[in-house]
């Protein structure tokens, strides 16, 4: 029914930085934009291509969210933001976005712990099955959206798609 992928934003400004601005607007740093940009090559290497793009309004999933489209060909104007992908949202929120959409391949950008809810609620467990590092990607076939069932079919390191798109 859906091929939904869950990026987690890249590197970004340290909380602990006294020129730290307030979490929602933390950008990503140099270093987050150089190894995100490297994370989207190897998923287009993969030839993904999304109908449609959420990001959290978090300005580090933004950015990432951006950096993934230019590299996927994919036009930044056509990037819905959604508060269902806040590091504050449940995923039951992501759901009922997602029930809305009729696209058959989504990505979608935002948080942990977020993100790990999500998977758990598709995958009907509570254990923590996987951690999203920065800038990595966990694909999901979701057989329906509501209530949410499917399969953890793949799961992308960020080094493994910095690799890939060498």
């Amino acid at each position: 029914m859906m091929l939904l992928y869950l990026v987690r934003h890249g590197i970004a400004m340290d909380r602990e930085d006294p020129k730290c601005p307030p979490d929602t607007e933390r950008p990503l740093t140099p270093k987050g934009m150089k190894r995100s940009h490297a994370a989207a090559l190897g998923l287009h290497a993969l030839k993904i291509h999304p109908d449609a793009v959420l990001t959290s309004p978090w300005l580090r999933a933004v950015q990432t969210a951006e950096i993934f489209c230019e590299v996927m060909g994919f036009s930044s104007k056509k990037i819905i933001q959604v508060d269902a992908l806040k590091g504050t949202s449940t995923p039951a929120e992501l759901f009922r976005e997602l029930g809305k959409l009729k696209a058959k391949t989504v990505l979608c950008f935002g948080h942990e712990p977020h993100l790990h809810l999500v998977i758990g609620q598709v995958l009907h467990t509570s254990a923590k099955i996987t951690e999203l590092k920065k800038a990595g990607v966990a694909c999901l076939d979701l057989d329906r959206i509501s209530p949410p069932q499917g399969q953890l079919v793949s799961l992308y390191p960020p080094g493994t798609l910095r690799e890939l798109g060498k």
